[in-house]
């Protein structure tokens, strides 16, 4: 459902709810989705993009997270950790977050530009000159309502001028 307070994110919550969606159709997991919900969540989040080459995590707090199973079963990453440390790393990490988002907004920008060109070479360039007719297509709200299935699908014709 899109939101009235932010639109302009209504196509990434979309997009972002079908890779939910297809990662719990894929696993048959219909009936059981509730449980499985936070897994698919957290894999989701821990899994580098396509168009970033990293994690969302890694964008917002500037490191790498921890799987579960690595607290579980410990590992060298998980033994050798030194919380005092850790928390210096972390805040130098935050001070310098847009230092390494300077290579993902590079990223990005050429990730739209190439969307743009596959969107674009289909595109016939239509160039008007002043006294030529043009027609212009008919809509719902501009069509006769009482023309039926058989009405026209173009307005008469415009003249453009000055």
């Amino acid at each position: 459902m899109p939101t009235l307070v932010h639109p302009q994110a209504n196509g990434q919550a979309e997009s972002s709810n079908k890779i939910i969606v297809k990662f719990l159709k894929k696993n048959k997991k219909k009936r059981r989705w509730a449980e499985e919900l936070p897994f698919v969540l957290w894999v989701d989040r821990i899994t580098s993009k396509m168009v970033t080459g990293q994690t969302p995590c890694s964008l917002l707090f500037g490191t790498e997270v921890m799987i579960p199973t690595e607290v579980v079963i410990p590992t060298a990453r998980y033994q050798l950790h030194d919380q005092e440390n850790n928390d210096r790393i972390l805040a130098y990490d935050l001070d310098t977050i847009d230092e390494l988002m300077d290579p993902t907004r590079i990223c990005i920008s050429a990730y739209k530009q190439r969307i743009a060109k596959a969107y674009n070479k289909n595109i016939k360039v239509r160039r008007f000159q002043i006294d030529d007719l043009v027609l212009r297509k008919t809509f719902q709200n501009t069509k006769d309502p009482n023309s039926g299935k058989l009405a026209p699908k173009w307005e008469v014709p415009y003249l453009i001028d000055s």
